[in-house]
């Protein structure tokens, strides 16, 4: 689908998370379907990739039902989990996870600057109605020598693998995720790929927003990707959030 077909501004905001609320009951479900089982493997990784320990507050953005969050605390470090998704929290909960949860939208973090050790997000960039925003906010939480490990799918580059990709990601995951939840919410996330910007492009805009060391990890043939990178010094950045409140 192209990107002119899907919502966008203040449209997107709505009805992502009017979607999120409805489909949190079977989100876990969604996600094994969508990765085929390999989700959790690469947030082990991507934690294991930025060596996260007893020593880090974490940060995880757009955490749904929990699970990187559970896997952080796992690793011995105190975690956060933001959403803006009600339903997805109160899910998250019933987990029993030893985390802080708060409702919050990715490009107004209430959260003192400099204040974390780490961010992460899985699967979700491109549910966000504005990435670069979204990113200078996690520049602006992170503290100089924090870390980031950012996770999404992506398209697969070489002819033959984008096209059994395809089959699977366009075709089969809608037909058998609308068996197991929402059928709206599974032909829109394979759809909504259209939003992230080429590879290149993300991590300029890492770079931009004050992270060094930015790389890109290519998963499964290119089905998905992680963004890492280490928090340069602070620098003042023109329309920062006007959050203050510390956690």
């Amino acid at each position: 689908m192209a990107l002119g077909d899907l919502p966008t501004g203040e449209e997107k905001r709505i009805r992502v998370r009017e979607m999120f609320d409805r489909i949190a009951p079977r989100y876990d479900a969604l996600n094994r379907v969508m990765s085929m089982g390999l989700d959790q493997r690469w947030r082990r990784h991507a934690l294991e990739k930025i060596a996260v320990g007893p020593d880090d507050l974490v940060l995880d953005l757009a955490c749904g039902t929990g699970d990187f969050c559970e896997l952080a605390a796992k690793r011995g470090a105190r975690v956060v989990g933001v959403d803006f998704a009600l339903q997805m929290l109160r899910w998250a909960q019933t987990r029993g996870l030893d985390s802080t949860t708060v409702q919050a939208d990715g490009e107004w973090l209430p959260f003192q600057t400099g204040s974390v050790d780490v961010v992460t997000c899985g699967f979700a960039l491109r549910n966000f109605v504005s990435l670069n925003a979204v990113m200078q906010e996690i520049a602006r939480v992170v503290r100089p020598g924090g870390r980031i490990a950012l996770i999404d799918v992506d398209r697969p580059a070489w002819g033959p693998v984008r096209a059994a990709h395809s089959l699977y990601f366009d075709r089969i995951v809608p037909l058998v995720g609308g068996l197991i939840s929402d059928r709206a919410a599974y032909r829109y996330l394979p759809q909504s790929t259209a939003y992230l910007p080429p590879p290149e492009e993300l991590k300029t805009m890492l770079s931009a927003a004050g992270f060094l060391e930015v790389r890109r990890e290519v998963l499964l043939l290119g089905s998905a990707q992680i963004l890492t990178g280490v928090r340069g010094p602070l620098t003042p950045v023109v329309g920062q959030s006007k959050a203050s409140v510390s956690e």
